[in-house]
């Protein structure tokens, strides 16, 4: 019996390590983009390429959260005290080099997925990947770490959000389109999102350690307003696309997602303590797993019923 409970936590920890709240930032981009290619330019879509890439980019963003989880111990800025999913290294023992050498592992699996997604698409994929894949390590390794700048937002949103909705796109496709193009900026914005809300939680602990976040250069009230800005032009920008008959009304299933980022703002406004704004986080992931999910579900409604 102890051996299982043994082994339950130590899956535990193995999987906490992966982030599995960020995943989401990986999945919903794919789902996304290629939701686009089918309902928007009617394509036939390969399931093989859909889950090649699927599970690649949740490879890659599983080792970008390992990375980050050694480089943060690297540079002291996790401890036994650290709140949140990560600290596996200060709380639970586990060698800083397995966790680097599991991280690596990962984007070896992602690399061998991308060679096989580059032979049944375009080989230009390949210098694509490669810059993602450099991207997710130098967001926390390196001299100058992405992700303790103020540009972390920006990076991660561009990469995880928008270019894996335009290479799901692409490569059902072998184009990329302006539509496509319009309906990723609002999981371009999202992404971001889950990383400033982050960056709010831990501004207190990153400016001791320090990183120089947007969160931290604006202060945490008007971090607090920026996120609140990222959610509203997210849904607007989908009512634009609507109004000026650009997509269809079934993308206003978006709206249905609407009370987590409420809640998500509510919190960071009536809270401060790391552990009390921790909902506030998964609110905020959980507005860009919805929001993406009701907006694939929205053009495939249209494409399939109508």
């Amino acid at each position: 019996m102890t051996k299982v409970i043994e082994a339950d936590r130590g899956f535990k920890v193995w999987w906490h390590l992966t982030r599995p709240h960020t995943l989401t930032a990986s999945f919903v981009p794919v789902f996304l983009g290629t939701a686009i290619a089918l309902a928007v330019e009617k394509e036939t879509i390969n399931l093989l390429l859909f889950f090649a890439m699927l599970i690649a980019s949740m490879l890659i963003q599983a080792a970008t959260n390992m990375f980050n989880e050694y480089y943060d111990y690297k540079l002291g800025l996790d401890n036994e005290n650290s709140v949140g999913i990560g600290g596996t290294i200060v709380r639970h023992g586990v060698a800083p080099r397995t966790i680097m050498v599991i991280a690596l592992s990962f984007y070896g699996i992602a690399l061998l997925l991308g060679i096989y997604i580059c032979a049944m698409s375009s080989w230009w994929l390949a210098a694509v990947g490669l810059v993602c894949m450099l991207v997710g390590y130098l967001y926390t390794g390196g001299p100058y770490p992405i992700a303790y700048s103020p540009f972390g937002e920006l990076v991660s949103g561009a990469v995880m959000g928008m270019g894996i909705v335009l290479i799901a796109f692409f490569i059902q496709t072998n184009t990329v389109t302006l539509e496509a193009i319009l309906l990723s900026v609002p999981s371009m914005i999202l992404v971001g999102a889950i990383m400033l809300a982050n960056n709010i939680r831990d501004i207190v602990g990153d400016t001791e350690g320090g990183r120089k976040t947007m969160a931290i250069l604006v202060g945490r009230n008007n971090a607090v307003y920026i996120l609140s800005v990222f959610f509203i032009v997210s849904y607007l920008w989908i009512l634009g696309l609507v109004i000026i008959e650009d997509i269809t009304y079934w993308a206003l299933l978006v709206i249905l997602s609407i009370p987590f980022p409420l809640k998500a703002i509510d919190i960071f406004r009536s809270k401060k303590e790391p552990l009390e704004v921790m909902p506030a986080m998964k609110f905020t992931a959980q507005t860009n797993t919805i929001f993406g999910f009701l907006l694939g579900v929205g053009l495939l409604v249209n494409y399939f019923f109508f």
